[in-house]
């Protein structure tokens, strides 16, 4: 490669990733954050989020059908469902997510009496493999949502390594949640290195000084670094707790544009 190819090819790559940062099209909600809004209101809160600008959503627990969603402009190409479904009720899982026209099932939290021991950790690999191959055949893919508890030594083994390390990359997929792997003291661009191709979902949300959780963008986590170097092709904005939903919606998704 000469000089001149060499500096086009660098600056192709440079312009690719500026673009594909500032590209909001697949940034999404992650319903949960509006939950307290949906109950009240379900069909005219999707309205809101869709005046906002937004174009795609992520189901927390609180599901619609796709006609609604449809109606408003709004997708959802992801959902969680509780690891007691997936365990005992996956048939009806997948099914349920397929009717909604979602891409990927996520489960979002493993309870601590499951997660003890390195044997604790080994059993989920193997359902978390069985759940991957289910959603496979059903035309669906799987990912698992971290917390911080994932980066806490189990018998000397870190369990966010583990599952990578054991779970069949074809089947198993992550879905990072910024915030937390910020808390936990990791780095995401150091995971999606070691692991490439295995971050196709990612949860935006900030950490503020004092540690809590911040609308993206007003906080400490390096958002442009991170979107511009990871695989990923969905992205949903989140907030645990926000004082207004909509307004932290709303600003969380003007700085990402400023991005």
């Amino acid at each position: 490669m000469n000089r001149r190819t060499l500096l086009s090819s660098g600056l192709a790559s440079a312009i690719a990733s500026s673009a594909r940062a500032a590209d909001t099209t697949h940034i999404g909600v992650q319903l949960y954050t509006v939950r307290t809004l949906l109950e009240r209101d379900y069909d005219g809160t999707l309205a809101k989020i869709a005046a906002l600008g937004y174009r795609e959503v992520e189901f927390g627990g609180m599901e619609c059908p796709a006609a609604m969603l449809k109606r408003h402009g709004l997708t959802a190409p992801s959902g969680h469902a509780p690891f007691e479904r997936l365990e005992r009720d996956l048939p009806k899982v997948l099914a349920e997510a397929k009717a909604r026209e979602q891409r990927y099932i996520v489960c979002p939290f493993i309870d601590e009496s499951r997660r003890r021991t390195l044997d604790d950790w080994k059993r989920l690999v193997a359902l978390f493999n069985i759940v991957g191959e289910q959603a496979q055949r059903a035309g669906l893919a799987f990912a698992y949502h971290n917390h911080d508890f994932e980066f806490q030594t189990v018998e000397g083994e870190l369990p966010y390594a583990f599952l990578l390390a054991n779970t069949d990359p074809a089947l198993v997929n992550m879905e990072l949640d910024l915030y937390w792997m910020a808390r936990a003291g990791h780095d995401p661009l150091a995971w999606f290195q070691r692991h490439p191709g295995r971050f196709p979902l990612l949860h935006l949300k900030d950490r503020a000084r004092d540690g809590t959780i911040a609308d993206v963008g007003s906080g400490t986590i390096n958002f442009r670094r991170i979107l511009a170097a990871g695989s990923w092709t969905h992205a949903f904005v989140e907030h645990d707790d926000p004082a207004d939903p909509l307004k932290s919606l709303t600003a969380s998704l003007a700085n990402l544009k400023k991005l």
